[in-house]
C-alpha cells in the first residue's frame, strides 16, 4: 500500500521555525519527484516547494524563497521541508504529494493535478 505520512506541524510564533517530515511507505521515494503544498482556510492549495526524485534540484514558491529549504534522506525514505522566518500568512494545512520523475523537469511541477499520491496533511499554525 503507497502510502505518504506528514508530520511535525504545530503551534509556533512569527520568526519561528518548524521541521516538517514526509516519510513515504510500500514505494520508494528515488523514483518521484516530491512536493510541499499548502491550503489556507478558504483558499487554493498551492505548491511551496518541490525536490527533483535524485534530491539534487530544489524549486520554491516565490512566498517562502529564502526561508523554506526542501531536503531528502533517501536511507530514511522521507523529505523534509525546513521553514524558518515564519509569518502568520503560513498558516496552513501542509501536505506532501509524489508525482513521476519527470514532473519536475517541467512547468508543472507546482501543479497538485500532476501529482499521484497524497499525504493526510499536517497543520501547521504562526500566532503569537
Amino acid at each position: 500500500q503507497l502510502q505518504l505520512v506528514e508530520s511535525g506541524g504545530g503551534l509556533v510564533q512569527p520568526g519561528g521555525s518548524l521541521r516538517l517530515s514526509c516519510a513515504a511507505s510500500g514505494f520508494t521515494l528515488d523514483y518521484y519527484t516530491i512536493g510541499w503544498f499548502r491550503q489556507a482556510p478558504g483558499k487554493e492549495r498551492e505548491g511551496v516547494s518541490c525536490i527533483s526524485s535524485s534530491g539534487g534540484l530544489t524549486d520554491y514558491a516565490d512566498s517562502v524563497k529564502g526561508r523554506f529549504t526542501i531536503s531528502k534522506d533517501n536511507a530514511k525514505n522521507t523529505v523534509y521541508l525546513q521553514m524558518n522566518s515564519l509569518k502568520p500568512e503560513d498558516t496552513a494545512v501542509y501536505y506532501c504529494a509524489a508525482g513521476p520523475p519527470a514532473l519536475y523537469y517541467s512547468d508543472q511541477r507546482f501543479l497538485r493535478e500532476k501529482y499521484d499520491y497524497w499525504g493526510q496533511g499536517t497543520q501547521v499554525t504562526v500566532s503569537s
